[in-house]
C-alpha cells in the first residue's frame, strides 16, 4: 500500500470515529447547541458565525444559536465559554485577538490555554485600512505624510482593543513615526457610520466587512496588512509596499471549554471541517475575503500556542498598551 493509499485510509478510519464517538457514547448532540460571538451582529465576524451555523444546522439536524457577547476585546464572549458547562452545547468563535490578549491583558479572567481547547482554525483573512472620502490622502505614502504634517487629528477605528485591527494600527505607528489616535468600538459595524460620514478618517478591519463600502465608494481603500495583494482586490497596494515588514493577518476558529470529552471536540472539529470543504460554503467565504482554513483540535491548540509567544514578544517590543 503506497503512501497515499495508507493516508486515505487512516483518514476514512479517523473520521468513521469521529461519527461514531465512544462505543455506548451517548449520541451528539442532541439538542441545540449554543455558539457564543464575541462581537455584535453585522460585523466581519459575523460573516463566517452566520456562514458556518447555517452548515452545522444541515450536518447536525439541530439549531445553532448564535449568543452575542461583545466587548472588552472579545474578552466577555471568551470567557463565557471557558465557564460554560463543558458538554459540547457551548463552543465560541475567537479571532487573533485570542493570541495578542495573554499578553495585552494582565487581568484576564480566564487561562488561555488551560481553560479553553482548541477545535479548528475556521478562516484567514486579510486586514484593509480604510479611509473617509474626504481625507486628503489616497494611498498608505500619502496618508502618513498627511499624519505627520497634522499630528494628533487623526484617528483610527478597530473593531476592538487588543484585536489584530488595533494591533496593525499600532504597528503602522510604530513603523512610520506617525501618532494616529485609536478608536476601539464595540465591533467593526459600528465604526461605519463614523467613518463614511466622517466623524473618524480612518478604519482598520477584515476586508470582507469593509469592502461592499469601498466597492459602492462610500469609503476609500487606503492599503490591505497581508504579506501579499488579495486576489479579489489586487488594486489595493499591501502596507508593506510602502513599509517592509508591516503585515498582520486576521484568523477565525472554534474553541470549547477545556474539559470537553475529547470524543466530543473530536466530533465538532470534524464538522466544522465538513462545513468548510463544502463547495457552497467555500465560494461565499472567498467571494467575501475569507480562505477557509480548517485544521484538527491538536493543530488549533499548536497555532494558539505558538501564535502567543511570537506577538507577546511584539508587544513587549512595541510597547503597545491597551486604551
Amino acid at each position: 500500500m503506497n503512501r497515499l493509499a495508507r493516508g486515505l485510509a487512516l483518514a476514512s478510519v479517523v473520521l468513521a470515529s469521529f461519527a461514531a464517538g465512544d462505543a455506548g457514547a451517548e449520541p451528539y448532540p442532541t439538542k441545540p447547541v449554543h455558539m457564543v460571538v464575541p462581537f455584535p451582529p453585522g460585523g466581519a465576524t459575523d460573516v463566517i458565525a452566520r456562514l458556518v451555523q447555517q452548515k452545522l444546522h444541515e450536518i447536525w439536524g439541530q439549531p445553532i444559536i448564535l449568543d452575542y457577547k461583545p466587548g472588552a476585546g472579545t474578552v466577555i464572549g471568551t470567557d463565557a465559554v471557558a465557564k460554560a458547562e463543558p458538554d459540547g452545547y457551548t463552543m465560541g468563535i475567537v479571532i487573533t485577538a485570542h493570541v495578542l490578549n495573554p499578553s495585552l491583558r494582565k487581568d484576564l479572567p480566564y487561562d488561555t490555554q488551560k481553560d479553553l481547547a482548541g477545535v479548528s482554525m475556521m478562516s484567514i483573512s486579510h486586514i484593509a485600512i480604510a479611509a473617509t472620502n474626504s481625507l486628503p490622502a489616497n494611498n498608505l505614502a500619502e496618508l502618513i505624510a498627511y499624519a505627520k504634517k497634522n499630528p494628533g487629528k487623526l484617528n483610527y477605528a478597530s473593531p476592538g482593543a487588543g484585536t489584530a485591527m488595533h494591533l496593525a494600527g499600532e504597528l503602522l505607528n510604530s513603523r512610520a513615526g506617525i501618532s494616529i489616535q485609536h478608536v476601539a468600538y464595540r465591533g467593526g459595524a459600528p465604526a461605519y457610520p463614523d467613518l463614511m460620514s466622517g466623524r473618524i478618517e480612518l478604519q482598520i478591519d477584515p476586508m470582507h466587512a469593509i469592502m461592499p463600502h469601498i466597492q459602492t465608494g462610500k469609503v476609500k481603500a487606503i492599503a490591505i496588512t497581508s504579506p501579499e495583494r488579495a486576489a479579489t482586490a489586487p488594486n489595493i497596494p499591501t502596507a508593506s509596499e510602502t513599509i517592509p515588514g508591516l503585515n498582520v493577518q486576521s484568523i477565525s476558529g472554534m474553541v470549547v471549554p477545556s474539559a470537553t470529552p475529547r470524543p466530543i471536540v473530536n466530533q465538532i472539529s470534524a464538522a466544522i471541517g465538513q462545513a468548510l470543504r463544502a463547495p457552497e460554503l467555500r465560494e461565499k467565504m472567498l467571494a467575501a475575503g475569507m480562505e477557509p482554513s480548517p485544521s484538527t483540535p491538536e493543530q488549533f491548540d499548536d497555532f494558539i500556542r505558538t501564535e502567543i509567544v511570537k506577538w507577546a514578544e511584539v508587544v513587549k517590543n512595541s510597547g503597545m498598551t491597551l486604551d
